[in-house]
């Protein structure tokens, strides 16, 4: 038995499939079938049952799976605390945040950064999940909600506006109840966004023409005259076609957190790029 393959057993009891199991690691799906199936001859049991739907863990694989994830731990642990010894400004940095944020707010801040500091490598991932700061998934992440990890480092950044905003020459709904208006708005999976909230409580009998996970889609729908859409200023603002609606109450605004795994907070290049990201949009 080698690590290697109980990584494979822990990616695909967590992802369900081959197929993102092996998009996860990297790796191709028929080798993770004939990893998984070296394996499981190893060890003299059947880990998952295989069902239409996917890969689901037997009685057995359960108990590997408990003990290959104590182990994991052990393995992401000194790696960070190595990682959080490095001192050189070069190497790799994983940032993960919103789809927007990634394209309207940190580009500028990370090209002062690569300016500075060429040496380092940013990867930025845009993701509606949260990715796992503990499993290095990624080393720095923004997010809209405070960090409820443990061993996370967090503070808030930033208190972001949002506006209502619909597209350019589009007169703007009557006054009163939404009726005769389209909306785009948050899909059901995010349907507790204040901003979602709002929107119901100010245009109770306006029409739901879209929904998406994305922002970015929300203002392309809204350059294209589906309807009217809360966005980021960042976002509304820069987005060509579209313009911000005067109301009585403006949408909520959202507070944004930075946060990092406590055992990274002495590698030189994340507290390199924390400190410019912080001195660059932290709210007075």
């Amino acid at each position: 038995m080698e690590w290697s393959d109980l990584r494979i057993l822990l990616a695909i009891a967590r992802e369900g499939t081959l197929g993102a199991a092996a998009r996860s690691l990297g790796q191709t799906q028929p080798t993770m079938g004939r990893r998984l199936r070296a394996l499981e001859s190893a060890l003299g049991q059947t880990l998952f049952q295989r069902t239409s739907d996917g890969f689901v863990l037997t009685e057995e694989g359960t108990l590997v799976v408990r003990h290959a994830e104590r182990m994991e731990q052990e393995v992401l642990a000194f790696q960070r605390e190595l990682a959080g010894q490095h001192q050189e400004l070069e190497g790799l940095l994983r940032l993960t945040s919103s789809d927007w944020f990634g394209a309207h707010v940190l580009p500028p801040v990370l090209a002062e950064f690569s300016r500075a500091h060429p040496r380092v490598t940013l990867e930025l991932l845009t993701d509606t999940r949260f990715l796992s700061l503990a499993r290095r998934e990624a080393d720095l992440a923004f997010r809209i909600r405070p960090f409820d990890e443990p061993d996370v480092v967090s503070r808030k950044l930033l208190r972001m506006p949002y506006g209502l905003y619909i597209k350019q020459g589009m007169p703007p709904p009557k006054a009163g109840d939404g009726a005769g208006a389209s909306l785009i708005t948050m899909d059901q999976a995010f349907g507790d966004m204040p901003d979602v909230a709002w929107l119901q409580a100010h245009y109770p009998n306006a029409i739901v023409a879209f929904r998406s996970n994305a922002r970015e889609v929300h203002a392309r729908l809204c350059a294209q005259g589906a309807g009217m859409a809360v966005l980021p200023r960042p976002l509304g603002d820069a987005t060509p076609g579209i313009e911000r609606i005067e109301t009585r109450e403006e949408p909520p605004s959202r507070d944004t957190w930075i946060g990092y795994h406590r055992d990274l907070r002495r590698l030189a290049r994340l507290r390199a790029l924390i400190d410019l990201v912080i001195d660059r949009l932290a709210a007075d």
